[in-house]
């Protein structure tokens, strides 16, 4: 991993930030394509600033770019995953957007760890919708001994029962826990940065993002692949979503879920607006052009927030999806979700195993 160290130059379009003609648009589209498809090489922050500020008009060929690089740099599959709730509500920290947060009055009651058989069950239905991830994610700060146990008696278990890889979102972890957990097969752990440093204070105040970074940084050094993810519209500016995408770059994901904020009932933020559609194609694309080889899939929020604009996020740069429920919020049937990718011909990858 390299050390975050993620700056812009001035921009000369001012605070405002109006949007390029359509002159200077194509060419830094044109511009951008030369790099990333002939020279085969990474966009500076300042590259992916100016495609920032395409017009609007400018978005389905932005969004054109980003299906030609994720073809390019990653292939044309897609992969599928499954996610369960494994221990909900309750969690000690203060995570504006979420309502398990026990700080907050939300609709969401506090519940134990599933047993063995519902995680089970849950895992055979994700493997018999063709997935290759499996998640198993609990709300809390990060585990205790017990917690721990329970985790590591049940990846082997899912493993062996499915042949699915396990992933894990279980909060902030030490370095022992980190060895632990991939000496007992974690194949991805989940830990997102959700948001830029620089605006982490305005979402989360009992722990900070230095401690996020560092489970990042964990993660990388025990070999256990890093699921590192972003929420986009909770008042971050587009600066602050252009020093993400370079703090992503410092983690070096493996995988970077794209959410949008569905807003909760009872959190600090249930009052703020979705993101509009065609805004979210944008950066949908703008991740991808900054995040060329990374595994982008569509996570939380994207059946309000894009509506019918969903098949285009796939050929704006996505190549990996989060099937059924989310995990406080309902998503789409698989079913739908199978068959847009089948209606759009684009193959399920097969299950890469870890082990």
């Amino acid at each position: 991993m390299t050390e975050v160290n993620v700056t812009l130059s001035a921009n000369p379009r001012g605070p405002e930030r109006p949007r390029l003609s359509p002159e200077e648009a194509r060419a830094a589209i044109r511009a951008a394509g030369v790099a990333l498809l002939d020279e085969r090489r990474q966009l500076t922050l300042d590259e992916l600033s100016a495609l920032a500020d395409v017009p609007d008009s400018a978005v389905p060929a932005l969004a054109a770019l980003a299906h030609d690089v994720r073809l390019v740099w990653c292939g044309d599959t897609v992969e599928v995953e499954g996610i369960l709730s494994a221990k909900t509500g309750g969690c000690p920290e203060d995570c504006h957007f979420c309502s398990q947060s026990a700080k907050f009055e939300s609709p969401v009651q506090a519940t134990p760890f599933l047993d063995t058989a519902e995680v089970l069950e849950a895992a055979r239905e994700t493997a018999a919708l063709g997935a290759s991830e499996f998640c198993i994610v609990l709300a809390i700060r990060g585990p205790d001994e017990r917690t721990m146990a329970r985790i590591l008696e049940l990846v082997p278990i899912v493993r062996a029962e499915t042949g699915l890889n396990v992933a894990v979102s279980a909060g902030i972890i030490t370095d022992e826990q980190a060895r632990r957990l991939a000496e007992g097969g974690v194949h991805r752990y989940n830990h997102n940065l959700e948001t830029a440093e620089s605006f982490f204070p305005n979402v989360v105040t009992t722990h900070s993002w230095a401690e996020r970074f560092d489970t990042c940084r964990l993660v990388h050094e025990h070999g256990m692949e890093l699921c590192c993810g972003v929420l986009l519209g909770m008042g971050e500016s587009v600066e602050q979503r252009l020093e993400l995408i370079g703090q992503l770059r410092a983690v070096e994901p493996a995988e970077v879920p794209v959410n949008f904020l569905n807003p909760r009932p009872g959190t600090p933020f249930a009052g703020r607006p979705l993101v509009e559609p065609l805004e979210a194609i944008r950066w949908i694309a703008l991740f991808r052009l900054g995040l060329p080889s990374v595994i982008l899939r569509y996570a939380g929020g994207r059946e309000v927030t894009l509506r019918e604009l969903q098949a285009l996020g796939l050929t704006s740069g996505i190549n990996a999806l989060i099937v059924g429920n989310y995990l406080t919020t309902l998503g789409r049937s698989p079913d739908e979700d199978l068959q847009m990718l089948e209606d759009l011909q684009m193959p399920i990858g097969a299950l890469s195993r870890a082990f």
